[in-house]
């Protein structure tokens, strides 16, 4: 026996997704919070495409998830990378201190 999710309520899910990731963007100070509420909205998308997909049987909405799960992957990768240098280099992850570099 398999559920099926209506379409609407997959792309409320999706919008509310991108709600949430939207405000932790605009909200938090602390870097490390942004890159994961970013990742939160790559997801929504991916859900949103998925849903669409889904409900006009047609395989796109798949394939660009795909493609926004490597596109999240890479961000993740240098977003980290970049995060410890600024760990580094300014000790703190906040991202007022960004302000202080130069160059």
């Amino acid at each position: 026996m398999t559920a099926v999710v209506p379409m609407e309520h997959a792309l409320l899910l999706g919008a509310a997704l991108l709600a949430v990731g939207l405000i932790g963007v605009l909200v938090r100070r602390n870097l490390l919070f942004m890159l994961l509420s970013i990742e939160i909205m790559l997801n929504a998308a991916g859900v949103a495409l998925v849903a669409a997909g889904a409900g006009w049987r047609q395989v796109d909405g798949e394939i660009m998830f795909i493609f926004i799960l490597a596109v999240a992957a890479s961000e993740v990768a240098v977003g980290l990378a970049l995060l410890l240098q600024f760990r580094r280099r300014l000790g703190t992850l906040d991202s007022g201190a960004a302000a202080t570099m130069k160059g």
